[in-house]
Order: C-alpha cells, then structure tokens, then sequence
C-alpha cells in the first residue's frame, strides 16, 4: 500500500472514531416507531454518515421528513438498500420474508441483515440462507423496546436506552457481522445478549406475548358495550396501566400470535392452570391460600425490579 493510501486510509479510521460512525449507509426498511426511533438514535449518536428509510406509502415520506429520523426516505425498496452497510427490517413478521427476497439483488457484498420481530425461529431460518447467497449476512435481532402508540410521529431517540436487545446468531452466522451488529445495538445504549432463535421464542412468548393476550382480553371483557354504562367510569389507573399494551398495533400482534403460536398457546395452557387454581382457592374461601397467591407474585415482582434496577445503574 502507498504511504497517500495509508494516510488517507488512517484519517478516515481517525475520523471515524472522533464522530462515533460505525456505518457509511444504514437502511431502515419501515420507518414507524421502532425504525424511526432507530433513525433518530442513529443520527443522533452519529453512528451512520447516511440513513435511508423505506416506506410503503408515499403519504409517509412526509412522516419520515418531520420527524426527521431518517436523511431521507423513498417508496423505491431497491434505490433505498442499495450500497447499504447495514440493513434492518423494522416491518410486520408477515411481511419480512417477501421484503428479504425483493432486497437481494440491491445489497452489497459482506452487508449485515437484521430485523427486529418479536419471533425469531421462523425469520432467521426463512432469511438466514437466502441472504447468505448474496454475499450479505443476516443475523436476528429482538429490541424489547416500544410502546403501545404507533407510527414515525412517536419515535423517539432514547427508546433503547437500557433496554434488552436478543441478538440470535446460528452457527452459520459471520462472528464478525455478530460482533458489529452487537456493538451497534450497544452504542444505541441497548444490553445486548445472545440466545438460539427457538430459545428466544420460548421465553417471550411468556414474558411478552402472554401479557399482551392478558391486557387485550381484559380490554375485551371490561370495555365490552354491553356492560353496564358505569362500568367505565369505574375502570381508574390499575386498569389503565394493566392494559396499556392492548392499544398495540393490531396488525403486529396478530403476525407475533400466529408467528409463535405453539409456545403462546403452551404459556396461555400455564396461565390458565394458575387462574383454576386461584379460582378453587377463592371459591372455598381458602384466606391463606389467597394471601400467599398474592404475597408470592409481590415477592417475585419486587425481586425483580430490585434486579433491573440494579443492573440499569450499571
């Protein structure tokens, strides 16, 4: 190498360190709240010296302008991915598998793939070997971070900020495009950990999925207009803050159902079983019975929150 190519070559690395750049170019491929909170992060963090977006709708790209998570957006998937470093699918599970086939013939060599679905299994294996004949690597993400308002025009830049992001490597996976996909997720101020795609899916479908089915079905039951009249004033902050999450794009949480609907389904079977049980104990007056119900599920939440309070300090 000439001692000019070697100059230039070390300012640019130079360069790179001082402004925190990771990526000449990452796509977001559906610029809602998490690609647009993605978006801004990444320009906020200076982590990419461009960001492109792709939306379906053109009615979006003003959206994404205002908003401004992204430099700029188009409804050309292709024009949008091309010459792309990092690519990350931030739409509907249903939809990830044909988007992934569109994209192939746009993205450059040695480009790093990712999602971020709340289903692993059937991403990675559906996209993992397709991506891979293209030179490009796929490696499954899960940012367990969002909220129940949807759309670019709630994104914000400090969404991941402490929350856990799954990265879900196979044993096919580039170590090096796990490496930089890891440490992405980390300079958006996310705590990464690696699981299997199945694992993953196991324990979501308890910890996440379970709790959206709860909040929907008591959402269902309470605000049901054929209750009485006064039933809704009735319903004050508990009922507020326990079903927050059923306000949930509905579009999403049907694909995540049905996505994981074998591990869901076993989750809803344990979760029925406790209910028989608090339900025999409170139909024969069984006090105690009750109140270690209760004192055991206080136990466990308190323990929990010391724990992620401790760890989110770190």
């Amino acid at each position: 190498m000439c001692i000019l190519c070697i100059s230039r070559f070390v300012k640019k690395v130079a360069s790179a360190i001082l402004t925190g750049v990771q990526f000449q170019k990452i796509t977001i491929v559906g610029v809602g709240l998490l690609g647009g909170s993605i978006g801004l992060a990444v320009k906020d963090r200076k982590l990419a010296r461009e960001v492109a977006g792709f939306v379906r709708r053109a009615a979006s790209l003003k959206d994404c302008e205002r908003a401004g998570a992204v430099d700029y957006a188009t409804t050309d998937l292709l024009a949008a991915v091309s010459n792309a470093d990092l690519v990350i699918l931030c739409t509907p599970l249903a939809q990830m598998r044909a988007l992934a086939q569109q994209i192939i013939p746009a993205l450059k060599s040695d480009a790093i793939v990712t999602d971020v679905g709340s289903v692993k299994a059937d991403v990675v294996r559906e996209l993992e070997s397709g991506i891979a004949k293209s030179g490009a690597h796929f490696v499954g993400s899960h940012p367990m971070a969002g909220g129940e308002k949807m759309g670019v025009v709630a994104a914000r830049a400090d969404l991941f900020e402490h929350a856990v992001c799954i990265v879900t490597p196979t044993k096919k996976s580039n170590a090096a495009a796990v490496r930089q996909l890891e440490q992405f997720w980390k300079s958006l101020g996310a705590r990464t950990h690696c699981l299997a795609a199945g694992e993953h899916d196991l324990l979501v479908s308890r910890s996440s999925h379970l709790p959206h089915v709860v909040a929907a079905t008591l959402a269902n039951l309470v605000l049901d207009p054929k209750q009485p009249k006064a039933q809704v004033r009735l319903c004050a902050t508990g009922f507020r803050d326990t079903t927050r999450i059923a306000s949930g794009s509905p579009e999403m949480w049907r694909d995540i159902a049905l996505a994981n609907r074998k591990n869901l389904s076993r989750s809803l079977d344990a979760f029925v079983n406790k209910f028989k049980k608090f339900q025999t104990a409170l139909k024969s007056g069984d006090a105690k019975a009750v109140e270690i119900f209760f004192a055991t599920a206080k136990q466990r939440r308190d323990n929990w929150c010391a724990c992620l309070a401790s760890t989110s300090s770190e």
